[in-house]
């Protein structure tokens, strides 16, 4: 596989590992040991290390000032700080170890038997996600058509009996950070129904919802998406005629990326492929996560505030992707026709709040990939504004919706109207 990238020669692209073990759910005991974990190494050291500076700042004054009086005192204060961390310390790692037991015993739950276990499970996976994938690589969260909440084998017989009546034109969605399939639902119920239900009934598609772990880097995960769809449009139970891509936030990016990735197939399912919806996609990178790296500087400019840097830099490797403009990432396919969708508080693109808040995580201009020096990423692409909108008021918005009907019921190009040869069973 490889990742094209117009700013140098190609290279290769390692595929995420796949272990040979078999993928099991995340136990609830589990997960309650990374969080004793993470209160440990990240809280509790936090607090520790600062309580440290300012003391040592505090007694660096003082006991100078007393001519030594104040020795004591600060030998002691340490000796008593440095006593109560570590019993501390070794109370949440005795529990973390409790837990860890109990889970090898088959004690606990599914993480995700519960909607807020499935919320936080994606949460922590998009915080924490490449840690994950790397400790413990048979339970973190692997790129996934999702069906009625558990992995769907990219089988022909399993698609059939998830969509009985499979329509040639597929229509794929690819939530953002932290977020999960069940996202895509986000207040439907206000709006006659998710965007692929709406589809479906009204255009004819056949819509796939996808999980991905959003911790990994882009490119990690844009290879993933890029092989997931090369194996389901093999195995779809009818040839395909048409793939459109939907991604919310991150999701558009990782779309991009996999749109980039090469693979060996005789006929790559980017040919099949006739527009991309990026919704609240930071192009351009996103303000919040430039911010968070911002911050992070700053406070390791004094020793009393350095350790909450220390937090911040926990952030994953898709966090960190999503700090920086990306506008030289990937080439856009020639024939994908690019829909661009951005909100914002405000009711005006060009108004103050937009152009510094826009929907609180990514800002109109990010979301058109308009530069600051006027360059387009997208020429010729269709832009929606959406005023009064957050980040997340985008998922099911009856503006977006009517604006996507619209796009993807114009008559495709001929030549990029392909069809695969579908599953051979």
């Amino acid at each position: 596989m490889v990742l094209e990238d117009p700013t140098r020669t190609p290279v290769p692209i390692e595929a995420v590992p796949v272990s040979t073990l078999p993928s099991r759910e995340l136990g609830s005991l589990e997960a309650a040991a990374i969080g004793l974990d993470l209160l440990d190494e990240v809280v509790l050291g936090t607090v520790r290390d600062m309580h440290r500076a300012i003391a040592t700042r505090v007694h660096g004054i003082v006991t100078p000032a007393t001519g030594g009086l104040g020795r004591p005192v600060e030998v002691a204060h340490h000796g008593l700080a440095h006593g109560l961390y570590a019993g501390f310390g070794y109370g949440l790692r005795g529990g973390s170890a409790l837990f860890r037991v109990g889970d090898r015993r088959g004690l606990g739950t599914g993480i995700e038997s519960t909607p807020t276990g499935r919320w936080a499970n994606a949460f922590v996976h998009g915080v924490l996600g490449d840690r994950l994938a790397e400790q413990l690589p048979d339970r973190a969260i692997r790129m996934a058509v999702r069906h009625r909440g558990a992995d769907l084998p990219l089988q022909t017989d399993a698609l059939r009996a998830a969509y009985p009546q499979p329509s040639a034109d597929l229509v794929v969605f690819l939530h953002g950070l932290t977020e999960d399939e069940s996202w895509w639902q986000h207040q439907a119920e206000r709006h006659g129904g998710s965007y692929g239900d709406r589809l479906t009934r009204d255009l004819g598609f056949s819509a796939l919802y996808l999980r991905a772990n959003t911790g990994l880097a882009i490119s990690e995960n844009g290879v993933a998406l890029a092989s997931l769809l090369d194996r389901l449009v093999a195995a779809w139970p009818v040839p395909v005629r048409r793939i459109v891509l939907v991604g919310h936030s991150m999701g558009g990016l990782i779309s991009r990326a996999a749109c980039a990735v090469r693979l060996d197939s005789a006929r790559p399912w980017q040919d099949l492929v006739s527009d991309l919806v990026a919704v609240a996609t930071p192009h351009l990178g996103s303000h919040v996560a430039a911010g968070a790296h911002g911050l992070s500087r700053g406070l390791k400019l004094f020793a009393e505030s350095a350790p909450l840097a220390g937090i911040l830099d926990q952030r994953s490797a898709g966090i960190e992707d999503l700090q920086r403009p990306r506008p030289a990432d990937v080439e856009n396919l020639p024939h994908v026709r690019y829909r661009l969708v951005a909100g914002s508080l405000a009711k005006s693109e060009r108004h103050p709040v937009s152009t510094t808040l826009g929907d609180l995580l990514v800002k109109p201009r990010s979301a058109f990939g308009r530069t600051a020096r006027g360059q387009e990423l997208f020429p010729g692409a269709d832009r929606l504004f959406v005023p009064g909108a957050d980040h997340f008021a985008l998922l099911n918005h009856a503006d977006v919706y009517a604006a996507m009907r619209r796009w993807l019921a114009e008559p495709v190009p001929a030549h990029t109207h392909h069809t695969s040869t579908g599953s051979s069973r």
